[in-house]
């Protein structure tokens, strides 16, 4: 199994939530608290010493998913082939019924409820189905500063390192999430690379 992976480069990320619409606009997600992929704030600090820093965060996609154990009707699953986590919409048996028990493991609050009656759960699929048609996830081709990339794990660590630290985000390495982070230090600026050495 080549285990596919998400890439956040914190020192080019702006904040400007063009990833968080893109995803919701390309699942059709209406109005609302469901977002697949999120972006945090991370605020320290007191004028005119302040630090401001982001963090994307969708599902992960781990390694030993803790949503896929904790799950009492079956709905989540880890495909064999790319390790990317699904959930099966009908199998779900709803926020209200299981009492929303994947959203409490997970660490990173990856699994989303809508705001209807007993909602079934939804989150991040890795845009699966675009990867499959060699396309790449629509938050990566959205995000205009090239802070976000998406491919097979090891493929990423060439590219960007293996670094798992980042300002606002802690690893786990029992449930390892699948992800290569590029942190914002304090005093640190925009990486001045060129974007296109991000492979994008």
């Amino acid at each position: 199994m080549s285990q596919m992976g998400f890439y956040f480069d914190q020192l080019r990320c702006t904040g400007c939530y063009t990833c968080v619409v893109a995803c919701k606009d390309w699942h059709d997600i209406p109005a609302g608290p469901v977002n697949l992929m999120s972006l945090k704030i991370i605020e320290d600090g007191k004028f005119p010493d302040l630090f401001v820093a982001y963090l994307a965060s969708p599902c992960y996609h781990c390694e030993n998913p803790v949503c896929i154990r904790v799950c009492p009707g079956n709905a989540i699953y880890k495909r064999d082939s790319d390790g990317i986590v699904l959930v099966d919409r009908d199998k779900c048996l709803g926020k209200v019924e299981c009492g929303a028990l994947c959203l409490k493991a997970c660490p990173w609050d990856a699994p989303q409820f809508g705001v209807e009656k007993n909602a079934k759960m939804q989150k991040c699929d890795l845009c699966f189905e675009r990867i499959q048609k060699g396309k790449q996830a629509v938050c990566v081709e959205a995000c205009p500063m090239y802070a976000l990339d998406v491919g097979p794990l090891e493929e990423l660590k060439s590219k960007y390192g293996e670094s798992v630290k980042a300002e606002g985000y802690h690893y786990s390495e029992r449930i390892k999430p699948s992800v290569i982070l590029n942190p914002r230090s304090r005093g640190n600026t925009l990486s001045s690379s060129d974007p296109s050495s991000q492979g994008q």
